[in-house]
């Protein structure tokens, strides 16, 4: 896969972990998906309250400009979802596939 991709993990609050799964699944996918981004997976490591996923961009432009387009689009912003609800760290790790 060419352009640039992003493992993310979420630690998110204690007991916030199947309601951010679901409107992370329900409202962010699909505009994710709209702007020409790919989902390359998405997992719960309970036992760590985490939220992990893959999200990858291919162009025209940069990861992050279209990232950046991403969150000043009146679709984010109607979403009503502020990640800092939900969320107590973010990490975010560029990768690049090896096979």
């Amino acid at each position: 896969m060419s352009g640039t991709t992003q493992l993310r993990i979420y630690t998110v609050k204690e007991g916030m972990l199947d309601e951010w799964a679901r409107r992370w699944r329900e409202e962010i996918v699909p505009l994710r998906l709209a702007m020409g981004f790919t989902i390359g997976g998405a997992w719960l490591d309970r036992e760590r309250s985490q939220f992990i996923w893959l999200i990858s961009y291919g162009g025209p432009g940069s990861f992050a400009e279209r990232n950046a387009q991403y969150w000043a689009s009146s679709q984010r912003e109607e979403m009503r979802l502020d990640p800092d609800d939900y969320l107590v760290r973010t990490e975010e790790r560029v990768v690049e596939p090896v096979l």
